[in-house]
């Protein structure tokens, strides 16, 4: 047993496995096993300060925490000297920072302390320049050797936005320090689909992302699946008029366009060009055109915005009185959309690039599942350095990525995980095509 527990030390310390220890904290199940493991296996700080390539005196920062007495506080851990309340300590890019407070950490509680020495885990108050994951030195800059870090992949997300709409700053503020105490979880505003989308690593993880939202910042939120980012666009040209004339007594109204629209290549974007002669339409009004066929775009036939056409201005009139900017950009508009019911649209779904990391064993479900979820198989090798591992690569519809972290897990033991990055826009055909334009439109 002696011999076990050395091997277990000295591994530790040297970085080659890393400890897991079951136990209850509610039932106090395994604590106090857990407490000697921490004063007899683990490495002493200068060693781990070694392994980690800190030299002289440093205190990393592994976490940030959002408390509700204290305010922010950066978890460190203190390497190679001492700190002191209100200690000036230096960033990465060697710039002063004077430490606002010093804690110990006591469960999910705090208490002020004078100072810490080597080994100390503290909180220091008001240095909230320095992110989960920086060294601050305690005696001049620190020196530090690089760390290959592994990126942490956030598959899973969720479409989150508040109830009400006078707590929106506030949660967006309440994201920022979730954000900021997890590194697994990342927020963005999707301007496209106008939806603040919460991402982690795993359902699970978002759950308990959630649920600590609600609970620390009281704000009542609505959570639902991310949209999709369907797109449409248009087989054939067309030409089109489009005319706006309104008269209510004095100045009216008059824009008079004929546009001609036309596919693109897929991924060339949108165009507006213009060919007129003999001044059809005054220069003036040329830019009001351009943003009326934008206009347009937001929302095609099929009820998606549209991608990859070209719109060009070929004949039009004025009216030397009642022509407007307004005017122009109403007559294009309508022109646009005339021309686009009119050009054979037809939908878009956005395909990911999935690289799948999986134990041999379970590669043969996993294919039956992407194949399920209407996947393009690309290649599948095997794991470099990993012996019966493979790595699959496919295509798959973003429709298709949701719930497959849990499949794949489900599948493998919890071992299988995935990384994916947009690919392409691909054309959706039959009754999938109908079935997701009708849903768009009932809920419109």
């Amino acid at each position: 047993m002696d011999l076990i527990f050395a091997d277990l030390a000295r591994e530790t310390a040297s970085g080659w496995i890393v400890p897991v220890l079951f136990g209850s904290a509610s039932n106090g199940f395994g604590i106090r096993r857990l407490l000697k493991m921490l004063r007899h296996d683990t490495p002493q700080p200068a060693r781990t300060a070694e392994r980690i390539g800190i030299e002289g005196q440093a205190a990393q920062i592994f976490k940030i925490s959002n408390a509700a007495t204290v305010g922010r506080l950066a978890l460190a851990r203190i390497f190679g000297g001492r700190i002191a309340d209100g200690a000036e300590l230096t960033d990465g890019a060697g710039q002063s920072i004077r430490a606002g407070g010093l804690f110990a950490l006591q469960g999910s509680g705090t208490a002020k302390i004078a100072a810490a020495g080597p080994g100390a885990l503290v909180g220091i108050a008001k240095v909230d320049t320095l992110k989960a994951g920086d060294r601050a030195g305690l005696a001049g800059p620190v020196v530090a050797k690089a760390r290959n870090r592994p990126a942490l992949v956030a598959n899973s997300a969720v479409a989150i936005a508040a109830k009400d709409h006078k707590d929106e700053v506030r949660l967006s503020a309440a994201l920022h320090r979730l954000t900021e105490e997890d590194a697994g979880l990342r927020w963005v505003q999707d301007e496209a689909l106008r939806e603040t989308l919460l991402r982690g690593m795993s359902e699970e993880h978002l759950a308990v992302a959630i649920n600590r939202l609600k609970r620390r910042y009281g704000i009542a939120i609505a959570v639902k699946p991310p949209a999709i980012g369907y797109k449409e666009t248009i087989r054939k040209p067309v030409a089109q008029r489009g005319r706006h004339r309104k008269q209510s007594g004095g100045h009216g109204q008059y824009g008079d366009v004929v546009l001609e629209v036309a596919p693109l290549e897929r991924g060339e974007g949108e165009r507006f060009e213009e060919r007129i002669t003999g001044g059809a339409v005054p220069k003036q009004w040329i830019p009001a055109v351009e943003k009326g066929m934008r206009d347009a775009l937001e929302k095609g036939p099929l009820g998606f915005p549209v991608v990859d056409v070209r719109a060009t201005l070929i004949d039009g009139s004025f009216h030397s009185v009642d022509s407007s900017e307004l005017a122009f950009r109403t007559a294009a508009r309508m022109a646009m959309a005339e021309a686009l019911a009119a050009a054979s649209p037809y939908l878009l779904e956005p395909v990911a690039h999935v690289t799948i990391r999986t134990p041999g064993s379970a590669t043969s479900r996993i294919t039956s599942a992407i194949s399920s979820r209407r996947g393009q198989m690309l290649r599948m090798t095997s794991l470099d350095g990993w012996s019966q591992w493979d790595v699959i690569e496919v295509l798959l519809p973003q429709a298709g990525l949701q719930g497959l972290e849990a499949e794949l897990r489900s599948m493998s033991q919890g071992m299988a995980h995935y990384e994916a990055h947009f690919d392409h826009l691909s054309e959706v055909t039959g009754k999938l095509a109908g079935a997701i334009v009708q849903a768009v439109r009932e809920t419109a």
